[in-house]
């Protein structure tokens, strides 16, 4: 949600800020929980290695849900898996697009892959994020969809990843995968 003080340059500014402090906050919640990486973003390599590569397709421009945006294609530790910023060496393109947004610039759409229901992004990082901070349920999306051996049903998280490797499945029986354990936390409630 953006606030308005009137002054442009100060509310980006604010807006970066509170961006950073919902990160911190999330992460001291995980140490908390002992719980620690559970805030990391999802790696779409690690999903694709699990599930196995198939193939892919080109769907074309699409409108997205946000929330439906799970990960990166990149290696980078920028972005938590919320899509918060993790440290301030994004802030001035961070605050550059929601400068931009604020002033009704329209962004061109992002680059992502499918993989099942969930999203992972090639180019547009900066892009999500300033549009979750602004509090947009969508975002506009080249789309290709990535076809795999195993079916990508119930991965939400990282935990589900061995389970359906193994071909167990997404989430343990009576139970719904919120990824928050380790997978060896997993591995020895079944």
């Amino acid at each position: 949600m953006h606030f308005d003080t009137g002054l442009s340059w100060v509310d980006v500014e604010d807006d970066f800020s509170r961006a950073r402090r919902r990160h911190v906050l999330a992460r001291l919640a995980c140490w908390l929980r002992r719980r620690p990486g559970a805030d990391r973003i999802l790696s779409f390599d690690e999903v694709v290695a699990a599930l196995g590569w198939r193939g892919e397709r080109y769907l074309g421009l699409q409108t997205i849900q946000l929330d439906t945006v799970a990960g990166t294609v990149d290696s980078r530790r920028d972005f938590d898996r919320k899509f918060r910023p993790t440290s301030d060496r994004v802030r001035q393109r961070w605050e550059r697009l929601d400068l931009a947004q604020r002033r009704g610039v329209s962004l061109p759409p992002i680059n992502v892959y499918r993989v099942g229901d969930l999203h992972f992004v090639m180019d547009g990082h900066h892009r999500v994020s300033v549009a979750i901070a602004a509090g947009q349920k969508t975002i506009e999306a080249y789309v290709t969809e990535v076809l795999t051996r195993i079916p990508a049903t119930g991965i939400s998280r990282r935990g589900g990843l061995p389970l359906k490797a193994a071909g167990i499945g997404g989430a343990i029986p009576g139970r719904e995968d919120t990824g928050d354990r380790e997978p060896a936390d997993r591995a020895d409630a079944l």
